[in-house]
């Protein structure tokens, strides 16, 4: 016969296991919503065009700075420049421009608030105090106000054919008179012998620089190539900057004085551990990953202290501390040729950064990923010029409320905003 004990136990279990079977399901991550503002930025002031987009970057104040090659722009667009003009548009940009990102005293959300004029490059960044940080053939600090450039990261003094170091030049441009086009680079021109295109292959000619490299190893505390990614790490008083000699090395500097701190390469390699030899380097397309980065290296840090290093030739993403040591290798669209599809990386602004954005200016998307787990979660935009899509989506950058901005090269030549959509 049944106890009182055993039946209220019985009816205990009973009442658990109801429990655990009614419980709802944990839901599955799903990939942010963002609907396209095509209403912003206002059109450009003094009948200027905008060129590629090379650095985008959301300031302190919410307002939007953008860092643009004028000389990706071509004769036909410069008719307006000529002595008499020959047609309404255009002339050549300053290559900064400062985009209101609301509304605030004296302009409306989209106008074009403030421009400087610098030198050409890759990368650019913001620090907290809002002064600017672009990637020339080296790093360089700039006044927001007047433009005046105030240190420079160290940089060998010279380059792997043999030339002299040298500080880049405002560019003279000839009224009306262009260059040859966004993608002149970037393509082989019909009937011309073919040739090596891509990130990859700009690493593998540079590697056979032996003697170069034998002079200036990838323990050098310099920058040796060029830049591709800029990033401040204003709590720690720290720059972390993306040098692109061997592939790509992430390198850390001290903000104020510049001073070299530390730095690391594929899989957390320590710098005197990056191999230079080419085949370490190399990657074919749906094949195993290499072994080092293999080209156009990018990079952010989350607020939990991880750094997701993106080697958009490589078409991955490596995850390290930010002493670097190495955590987790993410693989992006893996089929992906000449360009990669791991281009920047960005968080969403919930307090948990759940969510990875990764521009890739290749298959033309921005890739939404669970930052845990690199599990991608969707896609936004599609190859086109209409609004909401891209014809080479290259920079990213988020502002507070969470909204989404990008910037284009090749013939895109124009920064987006998308909305979160709550």
């Amino acid at each position: 016969m049944a106890t009182y004990k055993s039946i209220c136990a019985g009816a205990l279990g009973l009442s658990f296991a109801f429990f655990l079977a009614a419980a709802p399901p944990q839901q599955a991550q799903t990939a942010p919503k963002f609907n396209v503002d095509p209403t912003w930025p206002k059109p450009l002031p003094n009948k200027w065009k905008m060129g590629g987009v090379t650095g985008l970057a959301v300031d302190k104040d919410d307002n939007v700075w953008v860092y643009d090659r004028p000389n990706d722009l071509t004769s036909i667009e410069l008719e307006a420049e000529l002595n008499p003009p020959i047609a309404d548009c255009c002339v050549h940009p300053p290559s900064m421009i400062h985009i209101a990102g609301h509304d605030g005293p004296g302009y409306k959300d989209g106008d074009v608030i403030g421009s400087f004029e610098a030198p050409q490059g890759h990368g650019m960044a913001v620090d907290k105090q809002g002064f600017v940080y672009l990637g020339q053939n080296t790093v360089r600090k700039y006044d927001p106000k007047t433009g005046k450039m105030m240190m420079a990261v160290p940089h060998v003094p010279e380059t792997p054919n043999g030339q002299p170091f040298t500080e880049p030049a405002l560019p003279k441009r000839a009224p009306g008179q262009g260059g040859a086009g966004p993608v002149a680079g970037f393509i082989t021109v019909p009937g011309a012998p073919e040739r090596a295109r891509g990130e990859a292959a700009n690493t593998a000619a540079a590697l056979q620089q032996t003697a170069f490299i034998a002079k200036y190893p990838p323990t050098t505390p310099m920058i040796i190539g060029g830049i591709e990614e800029i990033r401040t790490d204003d709590a720690a008083n720290e720059i972390y900057i993306a040098d692109n000699a061997f592939g790509g090395r992430v390198m850390v500097l001290s903000l104020d004085t510049f001073q070299f701190k530390r730095g690391w390469g594929a899989y957390g390699h320590k710098l005197s551990e990056i191999s230079t030899k080419p085949a370490d380097h190399a990657y074919t397309p749906n094949g195993p990953m290499a072994k080092e980065f293999v080209g156009h290296l990018t990079f952010n840090f989350s607020n939990d202290g991880l750094v997701y290093a993106a080697d958009r030739a490589g078409n991955r993403i490596h995850v390290t501390d930010k002493q670097g040591n190495f955590k987790q290798e993410i693989k992006m669209a893996e089929w992906t040729g000449i360009g990669g599809a791991a281009g920047g990386v960005m968080f969403s602004n919930d307090k948990d950064q759940k969510f990875l954005y990764i521009s890739d200016l290749t298959n033309n998307h921005i890739w939404f990923l669970d930052r845990k787990t690199g599990k991608i979660l969707g896609t936004m935009g599609s190859m086109g010029q209409n609004a909401g899509q891209f014809f080479g989506v290259h920079m990213e950058a988020t502002d507070s409320k969470g909204n989404l901005y990008t910037g284009e090269v090749f013939d895109g030549e124009r920064v987006q905003r998308f909305l979160l959509a709550r």
